[in-house]
């Protein structure tokens, strides 16, 4: 199984970037899939997350600016980041998980928030 991640990159602040996860090797449409970051020397946090069904859910802190959304035809889980600030800024991760019995994470993108 495999997740790769595309579409971080640097962007200034009240900017837009949109990431996408393609998964490979499991069955997608099963799994729920999530969006993580890690800023330098803090912990890695859940930055939105999209049911099979999808339900979503999102960090308070990303709430009104970023979406989450799945195409189970693609494969792919994407991240809307909308009016983004410096402390956006991490390396984003994307995970999927089924009934925390098989859990898979991508290799992350960097995503710089900065004028």
């Amino acid at each position: 199984a495999q997740l790769v991640e595309s579409g971080g990159g640097l962007v200034q602040p009240g900017g837009s970037l949109r990431l996408s996860c393609e998964a490979s090797g499991i069955t997608f449409r099963i799994y729920t899939m999530t969006w993580y970051r890690q800023a330098p020397e803090k912990e890695r946090e859940m930055v939105g997350t999209v049911t099979p069904g999808g339900e979503t859910n999102y960090a308070d802190s990303v709430k009104g600016r970023f979406t989450i959304s799945r195409d189970n035809a693609k494969n792919t889980v994407y991240l809307q980041m909308n009016r983004m600030k410096p402390e956006d800024t991490a390396v984003y991760y994307c995970n999927a998980d089924w009934m925390r019995r098989s859990t898979y994470w991508g290799q992350g993108t960097q995503v710089t928030v900065s004028s």
